[in-house]
């Protein structure tokens, strides 16, 4: 049990650099001490990374089943998964919604050949692989709802970044943001992890207001956002 459970923390360090991995290593700070900039590591061979993080030891934490389900999603949704990665959370939704779309995005290039070759071997035409940019999404259509899982932190210009998210978002569109808490012992150093209060504040000056919070996640906050009136 001992060996089980060092290995599961050593597979959430290594799982908390993932996501959106074209982002600059930024080190400068607010005045509370957390990182103005993102924080990243490339991830250029999939076939070795998907060992790691489609590991079903990360469903231990991760909860990606609960995930979803929490997220309340309806047939024909139009969803971007930011940071997609492997597709941990993209395949899962794109079975969940067989008539909607799911847009896998990520800025590096092997990720976007894996989930190609991801999404002709599960026969899942509606997931979509998009190669972003570090300051845009570049989503090919509107979409209904965001997941940024283990990702915001990444992101250096969070401000901009929400800023171009509003013209793809339709209307009553939802956002939701999963990532590393302060308490949590593991995830990204504590520089550059994203306090709740930060991302909440961070969300609202880009005209965004909290819809809702859940707390199943033992090492993650679970935010829900939407658009301001």
């Amino acid at each position: 049990m001992k060996s089980s459970t060092v290995y599961v923390l050593a597979l959430a360090a290594v799982l908390s650099a993932s996501g959106m991995s074209g982002f600059a290593h930024g080190t400068a700070t607010d005045p509370a001490g957390q990182s103005t900039q993102g924080f990243h590591k490339r991830f250029k061979n999939a076939d070795h990374w998907v060992k790691v993080f489609d590991d079903p030891a990360r469903d231990i934490w991760q909860k990606p089943d609960q995930v979803v389900q929490a997220l309340k999603l309806q047939a024909n949704d139009r969803i971007a998964d930011i940071g997609a990665g492997t597709g941990y959370f993209s395949v899962r939704m794109a079975k969940a919604i067989p008539e909607g779309k799911v847009f896998a995005v990520d800025t590096e290039a092997d990720m976007i050949k894996y989930l190609q070759k991801l999404a002709g071997e599960k026969k899942l035409a509606n997931l979509i692989p998009v190669s972003g940019k570090a300051n845009n999404p570049e989503l090919p259509e509107s979409v209904n709802l965001v997941l940024i899982v283990d990702t915001l932190h990444h992101i250096d210009d969070r401000a901009a970044y929400l800023a171009s998210l509003k013209p793809k978002l339709l209307p009553q569109a939802r956002l939701a943001v999963i990532d590393f808490n302060e308490s949590s012992k593991v995830g990204p150093p504590l520089k550059h992890r994203l306090s709740k209060e930060s991302v909440i504040g961070e969300f609202k000056n880009a005209g965004y207001e909290l819809a809702e919070t859940l707390d199943f996640l033992p090492n993650q906050y679970f935010l829900i956002f939407k658009t301001s009136n």
